[in-house]
């Protein structure tokens, strides 16, 4: 669930808030419901793959400049 939160889910948000942004502005011919099928895809499929990409990151992130002591 780590995974989720940390990267898959600011990704697939951004994503989707960019490619809204996008098509508004350069796809105005496409219908409204379209281009919101199209980012929901878009932010969808860039989750899953930043999900699978991340899979060992996750666990290297550590909460304040914790160092290790030798």
């Amino acid at each position: 669930m780590k995974r989720i939160a940390l990267y898959a889910l600011p990704i697939g948000i951004i994503v989707y808030f960019l490619s809204m942004w996008w098509l508004n502005k350069h796809y105005t011919d496409i219908e409204p419901n379209i281009r919101v099928y199209l980012a929901i895809g878009a932010a969808l499929l860039s989750a899953i793959i930043s999900f699978f990409l991340f899979k060992g990151d996750a666990g290297d992130i550590h909460p304040g400049n914790q160092r290790k002591k030798k």
